[in-house]
């Protein structure tokens, strides 16, 4: 139960703090800006490893858990339970924006700025490159554990600068799916909930290639 509430209560801040960063910042005319956005969800992730790692590896993140799974560097039995504590946490935490905000229309849901399919090659791509340097640093070196919450965070603020505009850079199902769920729109969810998946888990045979030993002969 320890690392459900630790799922729970990292997926409520990321969403909490990332859509709401989006939706303060369209409700003072642009305040908090587009960088300020990215910052923020660059920020907010990287917090909550350092806070939440060590209690339940912090995937906030039904992509990374699935394909950490895949990898067998995650229990099977744990995958469910995993994923029902980030969308609940990412649900009550557009819940209580919605609260806060209620004229506010979306919520901070991911929406294509362009056709569906270059959103959906644009968020496999990212979640990609974002599964290649988690699985990379969410374990091993003492050194790499010290740092494994600056590189992830820095990767999720890196392409949140630049794709954000065109596909929202959510490279989170949960994130998408609080927000969308909430606002009651979910006209291109089926993009945010497949692309980050297949994203994730391709990542895991190209890091396996990388990381192997190269035999001996």
């Amino acid at each position: 139960m320890k690392k459900l509430t630790a799922e729970f209560i990292g997926t409520f801040a990321l969403v909490f703090c990332g859509t709401g960063a989006i939706i303060i910042n369209e409700q003072s005319n642009g305040a908090v800006t587009h960088v300020g956005i990215a910052i923020t969800f660059g920020f907010i992730v990287m917090s909550m490893i350092y806070a939440l790692g060590n209690i339940s590896g912090a995937h906030i993140n039904p992509a990374v858990s699935i394909a950490f799974t895949v990898a067998g560097r995650f229990p099977l039995k744990n995958l469910l339970p995993y994923i029902v504590s980030q969308l609940a946490g990412a649900i009550a935490a557009s819940a209580i924006l919605k609260l806060l905000f209620p004229v506010n229309e979306l919520l901070g849901t991911t929406v294509p700025a362009g056709s569906a399919m270059q959103s959906f090659v644009l968020e496999g791509i990212l979640t990609f490159f974002l599964m290649l340097v988690i699985i990379n640093v969410a374990t091993g070196s003492k050194e790499q554990g010290m740092f494994a919450g600056l590189a992830i965070g820095s990767v999720v603020l890196l392409e949140a600068m630049f794709a954000g505009p065109i596909c929202g850079a959510s490279m989170n199902p949960a994130r998408s799916l609080g927000p969308a769920i909430v606002s009651g729109h979910l006209e291109n969810i089926w993009i945010y909930l497949a692309a980050p998946v297949i994203g994730a888990t391709c990542a895991v045979p190209v890091w396996k290639y990388l990381a192997a030993k190269p035999s001996i002969s």
